[in-house]
């Protein structure tokens, strides 16, 4: 599990769904049995001393009414698309459950720093920008080739790497039946690898924890 802080209080917790029963019991230990509601934006547990824990659904998985419908559909496998990018490299994979079961990892050089002053600068941005520009393109001749033929068996499409880079990817026409499947979770990942791309897989399925401790 993994935990971070979260925007306004509290901290994001990541629970792998076959810890979620023993998190929930340690919740459970530490605060005292919760108030279980569902809300607009997930499963919430509020117990007697304070605490609150909101549990995110994972991609692709539907919002359900109850908290035993949570943990039931939470194990369902899925089968999900991956598309991790950043200027220099992309990664795109489908896992189905647990298992990657289709990958693929391009990397293209992007220019990382411009000469200083005048028109040195200017040709050095304007080849770095050419240079992305291609590096998208071939990203999206990717995730057509791998993705788009199987978009009617994915749940959700769940990305990461570089907000930018994503968006320009997923600008191609040709992707928008994928677009439209991606998920609000976005990964931040190092530079995309076959090591990334199989973490992911795990970053992707976990519940996403709000938690705020007792004051």
């Amino acid at each position: 599990m993994s935990s971070r802080p979260a925007a306004g209080g509290g901290r994001w917790v990541e629970v792998p769904p076959a810890r979620m029963a023993r998190w929930l019991e340690n919740f459970t230990a530490r605060h005292g049995p919760p108030e279980v509601a569902a809300g607009e934006t997930g499963i919430q547990l509020t117990a007697p001393d304070g605490a609150v824990a909101v549990l995110h659904a994972p991609p692709g998985m539907p919002a359900p009414g109850d908290l035993g419908g949570f943990l039931a559909s939470m194990e369902t496998p899925r089968r999900l698309g991956l598309l991790l990018a950043r200027k220099s490299a992309v990664a795109v994979g489908i896992a189905d459950g647990e298992r990657l079961v289709v990958s693929k990892v391009d990397s293209r050089y992007v220019q990382s720093r411009t000469a200083a002053g005048g028109w040195s600068q200017q040709r050095f941005a304007r080849r770095r920008e050419n240079q992305a520009k291609a590096a998208a393109g071939e990203a999206a001749e990717l995730a057509v080739r791998l993705l788009l033929p199987e978009v009617g068996t994915l749940a959700a499409l769940v990305t990461g790497g570089d907000r930018r880079t994503v968006e320009v990817i997923l600008g191609d026409r040709r992707l928008g039946p994928l677009a439209a499947l991606r998920a609000e979770r976005f990964l931040d990942v190092p530079e995309p690898r076959h090591a990334v791309l199989v973490e992911a897989v795990v970053a992707a399925r976990a519940v996403q924890v709000l938690v705020r401790d007792p004051e």
